[in-house]
């Protein structure tokens, strides 16, 4: 018995020699990820083994989701002709609030087929009650289909709710398709639906277990929340399906997050989104880019609006290079609310240079957290830039979850994608990009609300945190490139 185990010691550490060298010369990592895994490696030797192999292996940048059919209703004509206009300055902003920001615009269509449109209507709602009202109100009135997406969805009281609308809508002849994350909406099966594909309504999940318990790309989630109706309403936010939504759990109490119902042309690019996403989780049942998904769509508001996706099969942080932009573009403040703030180097320096240059930078977070690594992360993250001079905020009304960044009351975002690196280069996201001055001052008048329901970290405060705390952050610092 002892020398078997001294045999498989010899065997794990020549396993992690092996790994090393990969880790090093083979997947090209950043220096920091790659210290990271390290460490793991050689000090949880037989672990360290075993979660690499469930969580450090990096996706095969292999072409994941199928583009070329979206030439059938021609986006990269549309995507081409608008690179072509703002190059040549005959694009038509139809509003100074958007032509102000067409640098950022052409950003997103070079970095993501981004299509911009100008003719949106948005509602945000900052409440769960609310936002899950309106959108089964539009479930009812839906004529044609309903393409529901999320990265976790509870068979709980609201997600029972839902699904008895899905199933009245199915039967009465509209097509219903539901997507799930597998790992986000965990111990949730497609047989959990057969009565809903008992009437014509199809399911699917996203990067499903092999085997029981057993998910080699379980680090890679479709973070992605999104809700299509009859191809005119989009929804994109926060929120995903559940009681704890709705401010139901006790441990996080009252559920502070941001969404966005839309209508106008920005539904197309959602609805091309969904596609995307059902066609790379679907074995059988493919959607075509048919006119019934994308139908003509009357002027309903003056929104300028992108929707910009990123995920772990890019090249590019798309999302991530967004947030930055609009950072860049900083004269007056920058208001940021997110539940995870484990920044890279090059955000953490850009928010540092914005302090610096007297630009007013606030930043919300949770006063609790929901993993307990992520939240010491971002208590030391934040604290660098309490001393460069921004103002951080902790939310005590409950849990703080919005992903949201508006600046100078001009352009702001709202999405999935948190300021983490897995949001960044691990998580497939969406979030919408809107360059509108009444939206944008909306936003931040809601931060502005969140603030006085929220105690400010001074940075002498901070500095007196203590021992304990201290070591927390340290650790949870060190593991901060593969949270």
């Amino acid at each position: 018995m002892a020398q078997f185990i001294t045999y498989a010691t010899i065997a794990v550490f020549i396993l992690n020699i092996f790994l090393a060298i990969a880790l090093i010369f083979l997947e090209r990592r950043d220096a920091t990820s790659t210290w990271a895994w390290l460490l793991v490696l050689f000090f949880i030797p037989v672990f360290g083994f075993f979660i690499y192999l469930m969580f450090g292996r990096q996706l095969r940048k292999k072409q994941l989701f199928r583009w070329e059919d979206r030439n059938k209703i021609g986006i990269e004509q549309l995507v081409n002709y608008q690179i072509e206009a703002i190059e040549d300055g005959t694009f038509d902003f139809r509003l100074d609030d958007t032509a102000h920001y067409r640098d950022m615009v052409y950003l997103h269509l070079r970095n993501n087929h981004a299509l911009l449109t100008q003719d949106n209507d948005v509602e945000i709602f900052n409440d769960g009650g609310k936002k899950f009202e309106a959108l089964l109100n539009d479930l009812e009135n839906a004529k044609d289909h309903i393409h529901i997406q999320y990265y976790i969805f509870r068979l709980d009281n609201l997600g029972q709710r839902i699904l008895d609308t899905l199933i009245r809508k199915a039967k009465s002849g509209v097509k219903v398709r539901v997507l799930f994350d597998d790992i986000g909406s965990r111990g949730l099966r497609k047989r959990h639906f057969r009565d809903l594909t008992a009437v014509g309504g199809e399911v699917e999940a996203f990067f499903p277990a092999i085997l029981p318990l057993i998910n080699p790309r379980m680090n890679y989630r479709n973070h992605r929340k999104i809700a299509i109706i009859d191809g005119r309403i989009g929804y994109v936010g926060g929120f995903n399906v559940g009681d704890e939504y709705l401010g139901l759990n006790r441990r996080f109490g009252y559920w502070r997050d941001t969404h966005l119902r839309i209508e106008g042309s920005a539904v197309h690019p959602l609805q091309t989104r969904f596609i995307l996403d059902w066609n790379q989780a679907s074995a059988s049942h493919d959607i075509e880019y048919h006119e019934r998904y994308f139908p003509a769509i009357p002027r309903k508001g003056t929104v300028g609006l992108q929707i910009v996706s990123s995920g772990p099969d890019e090249q590019w942080e798309q999302i991530k290079d967004g947030y930055l932009k609009m950072i860049h573009l900083a004269k007056k403040y920058i208001y940021i609310q997110t539940p995870y703030f484990i920044p890279d180097a090059s955000f953490l320096d850009a928010l540092r240079i914005a302090c610096l240059s007297g630009i007013d930078v606030r930043i919300m977070i949770p006063n609790k957290p929901d993993h307990m690594f992520v939240y010491w992360a971002t208590y030391s993250h934040v604290g660098i830039l309490l001393r460069a001079g921004a103002k951080v905020y902790i939310y005590e009304n409950g849990f703080i979850h919005a992903k949201m960044i508006v600046v100078d009351d001009e352009v702001a975002t709202v999405g999935t994608a948190n300021i983490d690196v897995r949001s960044f280069k691990l998580n497939f996201e969406i979030n919408a990009f809107l360059y509108d001055r009444e939206k944008s001052h909306e936003l931040a008048e809601l931060f502005e609300q969140d603030m006085r329901l929220s105690t400010e970290l001074t940075l002498e405060a901070y500095q007196n945190r203590t021992t304990n705390i201290r070591f927390k952050e340290s650790v949870s610092r060190l593991l901060s490139p593969i949270l």
